[in-house]
């Protein structure tokens, strides 16, 4: 393979293989490329070793290291009387259509992101099951005419489960079926504001995406400081004096980045200002399903369903893709509740079906206790790795969720160190693109582990901590 590049068929695909490196890097690298352009695609077979060994001219060894690489980081499926195929699970097929200014960003071998779930695990079998359900099941009136607020079977199948999971007490009918966590935050910030507020406290820091939709639908987010025992309740209500803010929108059970849960002094303190203020609390409950030390706290609804609207979906413990979540509206706002029809429409009928089914036949539970064993295992796996690689720094947050927060020595850049993992193809988060106001923080990446394969956690934890060795000042 002299030169820079050689162009080589793999199957029924023309591969580019790069000079300049290890040759079974090399190909792991266009096998990888080939399958993210769509030129090889799920299910399609890859060569026997030996075969493609013979057609590119190199030792057996070569190609076996590449297969390897790529069938632990998922990309490749290798079982035993059937070959090797690209997973099923790997890339899109073909790269979506784009605006031209809009750059695909590439999938990093490694990614210590946070917010995504393993896909690779995801409960197929029991969603096919579960849709077959469905489409048996489904009336005339859930195909021609379905109730905006979701079909009457998801929505039992939710009070039932928030009761018995969350301790949350709601008649099915006032629980409402959203296309995610996203899409309830927007419906409640417009009845909001329709109804005169013009401001929404929020977490700093926090996820983004609710509060930029509550600020797309004309709520000014104000932030308000967290620490180790969650959000400051005494800052919050000062800051509500401040501004005449009656909206605060908090993750009490696991709070993200931070990862603490609400201490019970303070939970009890944001209900009496939500109460003496007439206010309203939304309590994005996104992942309360993952704890792994002990059971889930109650969710805030629990202590006062006359202040709190309970958000959330199916994006962490299921998948992003399937774009079904829940809203229940506090029950003495009429503010809150007034208008969440109008102009909405629920997800499509036989996706709530089939959801309905997953939750009663049991096949959603038996997927949450693999889950939650995996994660709790990998997330113990984490700590060991940056413990070896990178000994001495701080490693905060809950045994819960999909992240922990890494703390970095003084001085040295979180952005920078983003940038340094980023050419050694890992992905990770500087925690302070998640902040809100401008108060200073210690530089700190959020680091997930959601969505990278177990055996390439170490080299991940590796190649980050030679990044964080680059960075720190001479």
């Amino acid at each position: 393979m002299a030169g820079d590049q050689t162009n080589r068929w793999v199957g029924d695909a023309l591969v580019t293989i790069e000079g300049g490196q290890p040759v079974h890097v090399a190909l792991e690298q266009a096998l990888r490329a080939a399958v993210r352009e769509g030129r090889l695609r799920p299910g399609d077979p890859v060569p026997p070793s030996r075969a493609l060994a013979r057609d590119l001219g190199v030792s057996r060894w070569v190609v076996t290291q590449a297969y390897g690489s790529l069938v632990a980081e998922g990309v490749l499926d290798a079982r035993t009387g059937a070959g090797t195929r690209v997973a099923s699970t790997s890339w899109p097929t073909r790269t979506p259509t784009r605006a031209p200014d809009r750059a695909v960003r590439p999938r990093p071998a490694f990614d210590l992101g946070p917010g995504v779930p393993d896909l690779r695990h995801l409960p197929r079998a029991a969603w096919v099951s579960a849709v077959r359900t469905a489409v048996a099941s489904a009336t005339a009136g859930d195909l021609v005419a379905p109730d905006p607020r979701g079909v009457p079977s998801l929505r039992q199948a939710l009070a039932d489960r928030l009761a018995v999971t969350r301790a949350v007490l709601v008649d099915a009918d006032a629980v409402v079926v959203t296309h995610g966590a996203a899409d309830g935050m927007t419906r409640l910030a417009r009845s909001l504001r329709a109804a005169g507020h013009d401001s929404v406290l929020v977490e700093d820091p926090s996820w983004p995406r609710l509060r930029d939709v509550a600020a797309a639908a004309g709520l000014h987010p104000v932030p308000v400081p967290v620490d180790e025992s969650g959000v400051d309740s005494r800052a919050l209500v000062e800051a509500a004096e401040r501004t005449g803010a009656r909206t605060a929108l908090v993750t009490p059970s696991h709070q993200f980045p931070v990862g603490a849960a609400l201490v019970p002094a303070r939970r009890e303190a944001l209900v009496r200002w939500a109460r003496s203020v007439d206010g309203v609390i939304i309590e994005d409950d996104y992942d309360a399903e993952f704890r792994y030390d002990r059971r889930p706290v109650a969710a805030l609804r629990a202590l006062a369903p006359d202040r709190v609207a309970l958000v959330g979906s199916w994006s962490k413990t299921l998948a992003p893709g399937l774009g079904i979540g829940w809203l229940v509206p506090p029950d003495d706002v009429p503010a809150a509740r007034a208008g969440l029809d109008v102009d909405a429409s629920a997800p499509p009928s036989l996706h709530q079906l089939a959801c309905a089914a997953l939750l009663t036949d049991g096949g959603y539970d038996r997927h949450l206790r693999s889950a939650r064993a995996r994660y709790r295992r990998r997330r113990a796996a984490l700590l060991a790795a940056l413990e070896r690689w990178l000994p001495g720094l701080p490693v905060t947050g809950l045994a819960a969720g999909l992240h922990v927060v890494l703390g970095l020595p003084p001085g040295v850049d979180e952005d920078r160190v983003a940038r340094l993992a980023a050419r050694r193809d890992v992905r990770v988060v500087p925690a302070g693109r998640y902040r809100v106001g401008t108060s200073a923080r210690p530089p700190a990446l959020v680091v997930g582990y959601g969505n990278l394969v177990d055996a390439r956690l170490d080299e991940a934890v590796a190649r980050l901590a030679a990044a964080v060795s680059e960075a720190a000042p001479n």
